[in-house]
């Protein structure tokens, strides 16, 4: 008992001449914790000024607090004279670090990608994006995926590391969209007057816009027709607009016009590519007119 009741005073002792040392390791503490706060509300307002989702500024602030408190950590254990300790942790961290980035190397590697993505990005929510063989419009952004909605009303949701990694088309980054489809015409018929009505044409469109100005040229010589290949520009960010109306009534006018100038559709198609052909006019070899 007498020992014991020793042994409690000798610690009591050291406990008291280590108090103005834990004192200050705990001021420590708190001083870091209240500068990792300061360092974070300064970066939230710089962030705030950039394109960067609430989810990054989230994320940023956190990490800021957890560095800059595991610092006064370290600090705090220096001045308690755990100096070994404090090294066993920054040599321990390091190996977890590792031993984790191996367990877990691909959420690590989306992970990364997505912060990359942060400050490079590419698209924004609300674009028209393809990526691999999957098109649609973006809905959110989150730091491992991206989230994708398909015009078939699939939800795709993609990692970041393929996003980093692979080529990524925005359909929307200016606002404008090309389209284009060909189609063939018989080799007696007048290939630049078919480039002039058909031009008119599609300039006739609701929603084709006039600069960039839409054209049609002859496109190739084929076996059985000459293939004439028209082009178009839409604004993609008009939201009261659907594209696919729009290329509804492109093709739509082109038909008549077809019509009107006295070309006739043949009931016959060669790789996907409609012909069309002068009444009366000569036929393809190992062709009839229609």
């Amino acid at each position: 008992m007498e020992l014991l009741l020793l042994s409690l005073r000798d610690f009591w002792q050291e406990m008291l001449g280590m108090a103005p040392r834990i004192l200050i390791a705990l001021s420590v503490l708190a001083l870091s914790y209240v500068l990792g706060r300061y360092l974070a509300r300064l970066a939230s307002m710089a962030l705030g000024r950039s394109a960067l989702q609430e989810l990054h500024h989230r994320f940023f602030r956190v990490a800021i607090i957890i560095l800059s408190v595991f610092g006064g950590m370290i600090v705090a254990l220096n001045v308690l004279g755990l100096e070994k300790v404090a090294v066993s942790m920054l040599a321990g961290g390091g190996v977890t670090a590792v031993v984790l980035g191996f367990a877990f190397r691909e959420i690590g590697e989306n992970f990364l990608a997505g912060l990359f993505l942060t400050f490079s990005r590419p698209f924004n929510v609300g674009d028209l994006i393809v990526t691999g063989e999957i098109e649609g419009t973006v809905k959110d952004i989150e730091l491992r995926y991206t989230h994708i909605r398909t015009d078939d009303g699939r939800d795709a949701f993609v990692p970041s590391s393929q996003l980093f990694n692979s080529p990524v088309i925005n359909f929307t980054r200016d606002g404008l969209r090309r389209s284009s489809f060909t189609v063939g015409i018989d080799y007696a018929n007048d290939a630049k007057l078919a480039c002039d009505f058909l031009k008119k044409a599609v300039g006739r469109a609701r929603g084709v816009l006039s600069d960039p100005s839409p054209g049609v040229f002859i496109s190739e010589l084929a076996d059985s027709f000459v293939v004439l290949k028209a082009w178009y520009w839409v604004d993609a960010l008009k939201k009261n607009q659907s594209l696919t109306d729009i290329k509804t009534e492109v093709l739509d006018n082109c038909r008549i016009a077809l019509l009107e100038n006295g070309y006739t559709v043949s009931a016959e198609t060669t790789s996907n590519i409609a012909v069309v052909r002068m009444p009366g006019g000569p036929s393809a070899p190992g062709e009839q007119s229609a």
